[in-house]
This record gives structure tokens, sequence and C-alpha cells, in this order.
């Protein structure tokens, strides 16, 4: 299948591959950001195919992950509240708070429901005048146009009782808190394809430029993680730091300029607290004074809430690429996807879940589970072309 096949060939990996042998000089330590890249990494065994030397590390690219506690705890106290339908995408049902999750309240008579889009809760909440209907909005730049979409009409078509509770985060000022982190690790990034899709590219350079460290937009199947890879650390060993964009076949460096001046529209930016990382200044939205009236964090009494996360757990450094899953005394015993602890194991997405999908905690580093795409060993002798003469450069336009 065009577009899939070949960003999954054992032949163009080899290469990719072998090119990042020719050019390594010395170790690196890259950070994927999107929790979909990690997930392709550690199913297609990425990690243990590149050369030794070459260390990736996981990010803070999961939305549900980096939604904090207290927002889940926010988000299960307005389901309880008599006369309000509480609605949100199936991953935020059995993310636990600190009493339980929305599975548990729906189980105790609580009216919580699943979407498929935000604005299926403009149809619930026209059928349901007498309810409070409340819309759980969070994620990445990806989500924010369609949540923006869904408060911009509940404003026009006056759909009262319709309301938002809104954990929307940003990536660039995470990166930049990532860069700016005494102990920082990271030293070039593979960069997040979906919410470029939606933002562009251009935001990045600044940091890129302040930091010295590459950023290179990439995507989500096994090739695209190599070449992206490959990209970095090229820049990284000619002494270059820009932002470059590998999955040019989806996005360019403007982004959707619509979705853009939508979310501009109904959105601002405001500081924000991450699971596992804590404030980051100016990293999130918040609706704007004039949707007031759709906003469920002022309709409602849930201001203060006061959480602590379990001691054992480690995903804020996780998060930060300081360490990894399986350096967690509590990693695959006392937490599991069944009954996760923190942040990157309560999502599907997240890198603990990941390495627990894929049984890394098996053995320490999982080895026998794992899928390579690579068969046997990579030859030596085999170089990449330049990537304007690459036989798969026609997929990467």
């Amino acid at each position: 299948m065009k577009y899939l096949d070949e960003y999954r060939n054992g032949d163009i990996a080899a290469k990719i591959i072998a090119e990042m042998r020719r050019l390594l000089t010395r170790p690196w330590v890259l950070m994927e950001v999107c929790g979909g890249q990690t997930h392709s990494i550690v199913k297609n065994g990425l990690d243990h195919l590149l050369p030794e030397g070459v260390e990736l590390v996981h990010g803070p690219g999961c939305p549900v992950c980096v939604t904090p506690l207290e927002m889940i705890d926010k988000a299960h106290a307005i389901a309880r509240s008599p006369n309000v339908i509480f609605c949100s995408f199936g991953d935020m049902l059995r993310v636990p708070g600190s009493d339980g999750d929305l599975f548990s309240i729906k189980s105790l008579g609580g009216d919580v429901r699943i979407v498929y889009s935000p604005l299926d809760c403009l149809k619930i909440a026209r059928a349901n005048p007498e309810k409070q209907v409340v819309f759980f909005a969070i994620g990445f730049e990806t989500t924010a146009p369609a949540n923006a979409m869904l408060a911009w009409r509940a404003r026009e078509e006056q759909v009262n009782n319709l309301s938002l509770l809104v954990s929307h985060v940003l990536v660039p000022p995470a990166l930049e808190a990532i860069l700016s982190a005494s102990g920082n690790r990271v030293q070039g990034f593979l960069g997040p394809g979906h919410v470029c899709a939606v933002m562009g590219y251009s935001e990045y350079d600044p940091i890129s430029a302040r930091h010295h460290a590459p950023i290179v937009i990439t995507g989500f199947e096994p090739i695209d993680i190599l070449e992206g890879t490959l990209m970095t650390i090229r820049q990284l060993e000619e002494g270059r730091a820009t932002v470059e964009n590998q999955y040019s076949r989806i996005l360019n460096r403007q982004g959707n300029l619509p979705a853009q001046q939508l979310i501009d529209k109904v959105f601002e930016v405001g500081d924000r607290k991450w699971r596992g990382i804590g404030s980051i200044p100016m990293s999130g939205y918040h609706l704007r004074d004039e949707f007031f009236r759709h906003d469920a964090e002022k309709l409602f009494d849930v201001a203060e809430i006061a959480t602590l996360e379990p001691e054992v757990c480690i995903s804020g450094q996780i998060l930060r690429g300081i360490r990894k899953p399986h350096d967690c005394p509590a990693f695959g015993t006392l937490c599991t996807p069944q009954h996760p602890l923190g942040a990157t194991m309560v999502s599907a997405e997240g890198a603990c879940a990941a390495y627990y999908a894929y049984g890394r905690h098996l053995s320490p580093q999982g080895a026998d589970k794992l899928h390579q795409i690579v068969p046997g060993p990579v030859p030596d002798d085999v170089s990449v072309k330049p990537r304007e003469e690459r036989e798969y450069s026609h997929a990467s336009r």
C-alpha cells in the first residue's frame, strides 16, 4: 500500500542505519517528542537497531499523560455533579484520579458518555436542555481546532447548557523547558509531526537557535523515524542546528492557517501545569473571556483541588528524557496499564505503557519480544543516497 509499504521497508531501513554508522563520531542523545513516535520505536525495536552511541529518550508528547492530576480530579468532581452529562474521548475514561476514574463514576450512576467528535456534544446538549453538558477538552495543538469549533458554535448558536473543561498544552514551551533544565541530556529532537500539521514549524526556529539544538519534524512510520534520526545526527555531526521537515509529505512550514485563526479566536495562551513536570509558563490554551458562559472551570466550583502523585513514580524524569521506564522500581509490578501509578502509564501512548505492551517489563531490555523490521545484521558497505536522489524520496515530498 502506497505511503505504508515503503515506510516499513527493511532494505531502506538498513541503508539509513548504515549511513548513521558512517556519520557517527561521538555519542548523541535525541528525544522523540510524540507518544505515537515512542510506540512506533518500541513496537518495531528501532532503538535496538540504532548504532551504539545513539540514544533515543522519550518526551512529553502524550496528551493524556501530561494532563495534570488536578484537572483529572476536577473532571471527576464535575462528572459526579447532579444534572451533568460529562462527555469525553474514550482514552480519558480509565485515567485514574485521586479517587477512581470516569468508568467507576459511570458505574455508580454518573452520566458519562464517550464521544467521537467534540461536535457530538452539540447534539447531546440540544437533546437534553435541562442538563449541563460538559466536554473534557484535552490535548496538544492537534486537537485544539476541533475543540475551538465546539466552543465557537456553542456561543454562536446559543447552546448555553454546553461547556468545556479545557486542559490544552503546547509543545514549544515544553521543549524550551526541557532544554533549559539543569541536568538536561537532550541534544536534538524528533519533532511532533501531527502538531506541526496544524501549527507549522516556524515557532521552533528560535528554540533551535537559542539552544543550538537540531529539531527535525518527523513522522510516525519506522522509516520516518529512522530518517528523522539520521537527519538530526547529520546536523549534530556537522555542527549545525536548524529546524528541518522530514514529514514533508504531510505538512509544510505554515501549517493549517484557517485552523490557527480559529484557535486564536477562541483560546488565549497562559500558564499550564503538566503532569509529571510541573507548571510551565505560557504553555497552554485557556478559553477567552468572551466564552465564559462555556468555561466549565468558571461554571462549576472546582477551582482548588489539592492532589499528590505517588512518591515511587519517576514519570516526570521519563517525560524530560532523564530516565527510562525500566529504571522505575514500580514498572511492571506496582505500576501496570491495569493499575497505573503515574503519567506515562495512564495512556496507551505513554512511554511506560509502550514498554509494557511490547514486553520490555519481562527482562531489562525486553529484547526477546522485539519485532525488528531489519532482520539480521546490517551490512557496513551500504550507503544512503542524498535526500533528493533516494529511492524513497517520492514518498517524502
